[in-house]
Order: structure tokens, then C-alpha cells, then sequence
């Protein structure tokens, strides 16, 4: 099967350049790095002499937020460790353009397509020590090549749906290959364990989810935006999907009728929407605001559409309510569920839809602590935004709870893989 699996993702490896190439078009690639995907010869390796280098692939924003707390502890102790991060996403990228600036011996790099022999190039151009795949980074062509190689490989807070599940036990020889080649299985989910162990994986333990441990990046700043935002009443919509903004316009003018001048902060997922939800912003006679990098708020606006990445900290900081999307429609039954963690950091009341599937044990931990509350229509909604308006809410109360977990489960996690790369002979 895996013969098979090679062999059309090399066929079909000029499409996938044409893709990329496409996407760059579109602004969903880096224009001047997205080759770092496609062609080996833009790999661009840098390398320290005697040093080690440990391999962290991690898809997108919430993943690479949640180890950047591991590569600094491991940064304590080891001084002979060099760190490269892999991503999938343009969010990702830039966001790690400014995380590991801080570091001297921390590289970020597109991670390339799981093509048999740019992931066999990759390997031995950068010649990693160890690899930590995290969350559901599930690569047949670099997991076995790595095993060729006899390069350890670990998955973090990995995640397997059912859906995914079901995919990977209908090919159970390749799927047992796969699998039992990791070292170690940290994953985040108690149901995620049972599936691993079901596909072959070995040395599992559920810690919990690493992204709890997620740094806050909330910081004092003269940020005009952040000054203007302290002084009046708003709520935040984020992560929102086509149609859960209708939704949010609709609480919105039911707020009006009880709040003066309240303020509505959309950040939608796909921040390239962000003109498709002004249109629909004037279709409701809503005056919206695009919010671009380094722009103010302006005041006579009424709902202000985030068109940025990595800027949500700054509206979490002031407001009490906050509405997750990606959780209202049926179809997002097996995949829905977008991190609460970074609003419930600053102390935010978090409200979702009914589908929560991906985020489900951080959700029932955030709802018996009474931080999050499912609804079901704008009316519930607006309700509870209003009495989060008139009720003293103790955002530090919810922090500490949440920075508490987060320790933990950091303190847990470091244990696992300390002993693990003590059994490398790292």
C-alpha cells in the first residue's frame, strides 16, 4: 500500500507545484519562501557544528504556539540543542517569523510536500536527531523514511479522530507500520489514546492537551487600538466559518437595543473573507470597519471585521465575551471546535455552538469550571453577553485556572519527553 501511496504523490507532484504556485497567487502561500514546499534546492539548511537538532512539525497557529513552551524548557537544560520548526500554513509562518526571533539557535521552515524523495532530501540536508510530529501530522513518506534513516520519532498531543480512525484501520498492515514506528505517543485526548493503541502505537500517555500551556503573549502597550478599546463595552466573534457571522450580527442588534454604542470584533478565520463580511455587513446597514495591520478603530463604527493574524490578543484583553466559531452547524458535527485556551488565558467567558468536536475534553473542562457555555440562537446568546456586562466577572480567577492546568500538563509533558531523549542518547 505504501508503494501505491508513493507512487501517486509523485505523479502528481507537478500538480502539487502548480498548487503551490497558485496559492502563492492568491496570497495563501509566502510569496518570497513558498518554494521551501516544493523544490529541495530552496531547503535554505543552516547548521551549528556539534550540535543537536531536534525537529518540531506543526501545522498551523494553535500548534506552534503550543511548543514554543517545550523548546524553551528544553533550552534550560541543553545547551548543545539546535531547534527547526516546520509549518503548513501562511498564518503559521508568520507567526513564527516573530516568535523565534527571540532565539539564536531556533529556525522555522516550510515543511515540504510528503513526497518520497523531497522527504528523503529534506532528512538528509538537515540530518535531524530526533522528530516531534504534534497533533494529527500524520506523514506516511517522512514517518517511514525516518525509520529507514533510524531517526526517532515521537508524536505530541496527537489527535485522531473517528473519522480518521476508520480511514487508517481499513489499511491495518500499513497503518500498524505507521504507527508503531513512533517512540513515543502523547496524545490529547483520552479517546485519541484508545485509537492510537488500536492502530499499533506504543509508550502512550494522555497528559492532556499541550495547548493548554499555550503562552500568553498579553503585554502592557501604548496600542491606541488597546487604549480605545478599554474604554467602551464590546464582545469578540472568533474563528467564524460562512454563515456564523449572520448569526453574530444578529446578536449584535439585539445588544444595540439594551447597550449604547456596542462594539462587535469579528476575526474570521480565513482573514481573506474579511470584504465578504463587510458586503454582508452593509446588506444588515451595519457600519464595519476592515481592520488592517497598524490601522486604528475607528469610532463611529459598529462592528469591526480583523483582517490580521496574530492580533487577538489585544481585543481578548478587554472584553468579557468572547463567541467561538466553527460550532454552529451540523456539518462541523465531526470537526468542529476552534482553541478557546488563548481567550480564557486573559479571563474571557467563552461561548460555542453545539459542535465542538475537536476542542470536546477542553470544552468540558473549561464548562464545569463555568468559563464556557454552549447556546443555540442569537436571543441565548445576546442573553448572556448582557449579563456579562452587568456582573462582575473574575477574569484573574480564570486565569490562574487556566495557567494552573496548563503547568501541569507542561510539568507532565517535559517529564515524557526528557526520558525520551535520555533514551536517545540525546
Amino acid at each position: 500500500m505504501i508503494s501505491i501511496y508513493r507512487f501517486i504523490t509523485t505523479l502528481i507532484y507537478p500538480l502539487l507545484i502548480f498548487v503551490i504556485f497558485l496559492r502563492k497567487v492568491l496570497k495563501k502561500e509566502d510569496h518570497k519562501r513558498y518554494k521551501e514546499k516544493i523544490f529541495s534546492s530552496h531547503f535554505n539548511v543552516i547548521r551549528k557544528e556539534n550540535s543537536k537538532l531536534i525537529w518540531f512539525h506543526a501545522a498551523s497557529i494553535g500548534e506552534l504556539k503550543s511548543i514554543l513552551p517545550i523548546i524553551n524548557e528544553l533550552n534550560k537544560e541543553n545547551k548543545n540543542f539546535e531547534f527547526l520548526i516546520t509549518t503548513v500554513t501562511l498564518s503559521a509562518g508568520n507567526l513564527a517569523k516573530k516568535e523565534i526571533k527571540k532565539y539564536t539557535n531556533v529556525q522555522h521552515r516550510f515543511f515540504p510536500l510528503d513526497v518520497n524523495f523531497l522527504i528523503k532530501k529534506f532528512l538528509i540536508k538537515w540530518q535531524p536527531n530526533i522528530i516531534f510530529l504534534v497533533d494529527s501530522e500524520i506523514w506516511p513518506n517522512l514517518i517511514l523514511n525516518a525509520s529507514q534513516s533510524k531517526i526517532p520519532i515521537a508524536l505530541i498531543n496527537g489527535r485522531i479522530t473517528k473519522k480518521t480512525y476508520k480511514k487508517w484501520k481499513f489499511f491495518k498492515e500499513i497503518s500498524k507500520k505507521i504507527f508503531g514506528t513512533f517512540g513515543l505517543c502523547l496524545s490529547s485526548s483520552i479517546e485519541t489514546k484508545t485509537y492510537l493503541e488500536e492502530l499499533g502505537a506504543k509508550n502512550i500517555f494522555h497528559l492532556g492537551n499541550i495547548k493548554l500551556f499555550s503562552k500568553n503573549t498579553s503585554k502592557e502597550t501604548n496600542d491606541p487600538n488597546e487604549i480605545f478599546l478599554s474604554k467602551i463595552k464590546y464582545w469578540c466573534v472568533v474563528s467564524s466559518h460562512r454563515g456564523e457571522e449572520k448569526f453574530c450580527l444578529d446578536t449584535h442588534k439585539i445588544l444595540k437595543k439594551n447597550i449604547k454604542n456596542i462594539l462587535t470584533i469579528i476575526a474570521p478565520r480565513h482573514i481573506n473573507r474579511a470584504n465578504e463580511i463587510k458586503k454582508l455587513c452593509d446588506e444588515h446597514n451595519l457600519n464595519s470597519q476592515v481592520l488592517n495591520n497598524d490601522q486604528n478603530i475607528q469610532g463611529d463604527k459598529e462592528i469591526i471585521i480583523v483582517n490580521a493574524f496574530g492580533v487577538l490578543s489585544k481585543f481578548f484583553k478587554n472584553t468579557k465575551s468572547v463567541f467561538m466559531g466553527k460550532s454552529l452547524f451540523k456539518k462541523f458535527v465531526n470537526e468542529g471546535g476552534q482553541n478557546p485556551i488563548e481567550a480564557a488565558q486573559q479571563g474571557c467567558k467563552i461561548y460555542h455552538g453545539p459542535f465542538v468536536y475537536n476542542f470536546k475534553e477542553i470544552y468540558n473542562i473549561l464548562s464545569k469550571n463555568l468559563i464556557s457555555q454552549e447556546i443555540n440562537d442569537s436571543v441565548e446568546l445576546a442573553s448572556y453577553i448582557n449579563k456579562d456586562f452587568e456582573e462582575k466577572i473574575d477574569s484573574d480567577q480564570i486565569s490562574n485556572l487556566i495557567q494552573n492546568l496548563g503547568q501541569k500538563t507542561l510539568a507532565d509533558t517535559m517529564k515524557q519527553i526528557n526520558f525520551f531523549l535520555k533514551n536517545e542518547t540525546l
